[in-house]
């Protein structure tokens, strides 16, 4: 990794939630605005969000990515939001490059646009919009070791001041978040999050990595992560990184405790 490049994984919230001012997301907004503010402002964005999934790795390229309002059911303000943050065709490349050169097939998107795990997060650490970003997909497959290698690929891009981002939730069973029952700030949660600090934190890298090559094994991952979209992006994160994360911070949003790391 280059010493001029942040890493970040963050958990995103419920859908357009921290844009429309719900409370239960007011500690995550607070922590995405620091974590903004706690580095230099990137020359450029690259985003790997949950909520993108591909045959291949798959990256936007257009100069001028529209956003994709992939959510329903919430009140008509949740379709007008806008992030006009222009892409960067020339890093688009770069990436699809360094991809290529791994074995890792790859290709270029003109008309995909950003999803809210992207555009949502983005508002609040950005809200002028004036960064360029770049969105890669996940693959298909929700390979761990995939992404992770995916992660490897991508250490040593060579653009200035990059900040990358993956846009997630260490936490995302969505029953238990709508349904005080399952109560899903329990010791199921907790014990998951406990684990995963330790595995991106505590730990050395080779260890690390095995872990979460694994992380199917952890306590409660299952329950934590009934489909696994929403803790790729931390994979990736970790292979760019290639050691363990230099900070973290635990929000609490739905009544769940989210882990959120830096590098």
């Amino acid at each position: 990794m280059l010493a001029n490049q942040n890493i970040m994984y963050i958990a995103h919230g419920g859908g357009p939630m921290p844009l429309l001012g719900d409370p239960s997301h007011k500690e995550l907004n607070s922590q995405l605005i620091n974590m903004a503010c706690s580095i230099k402002k990137p020359s450029a964005i690259l985003v790997v969000s949950a909520h993108w999934e591909a045959n291949k790795a798959t990256i936007t390229s257009a100069a001028h990515p529209p956003l994709l309002y992939d959510y329903s059911g919430f009140p008509e303000a949740a379709y007008s939001l806008t992030y006009p943050a222009p892409g960067e065709p020339a890093l688009a490349k770069i990436i699809f490059d360094a991809l290529q050169k791994a074995g890792i097939d790859a290709e270029l998107d003109e008309n995909r646009g950003f999803d809210h795990g992207v555009f949502v997060p983005l508002t609040l650490m950005y809200p002028k919009a004036d960064i360029p970003v770049v969105q890669l997909s996940l693959l298909k497959t929700l390979d761990a070791q995939q992404h992770l290698k995916m992660g490897e690929a991508l250490q040593r891009l060579p653009w200035k001041d990059l900040l990358i981002v993956g846009s997630g939730f260490s936490f995302h069973n969505m029953q238990a978040f709508f349904n005080p029952a399952l109560d899903p700030d329990s010791q199921k949660n907790i014990a998951f999050d406990e684990w995963l600090i330790e595995s991106v934190q505590h730990i050395n890298t080779n260890t690390g990595q095995a872990r979460l090559a694994n992380w199917d094994q952890a306590p409660h991952a299952r329950f934590c992560h009934p489909r696994e979209e929403h803790l790729l992006p931390l994979h990736v994160c970790y292979g760019i990184a290639g050691r363990a994360s230099s900070q973290h911070t635990s929000v609490s949003v739905l009544n769940t405790r989210a882990s959120m790391f830096q590098w």
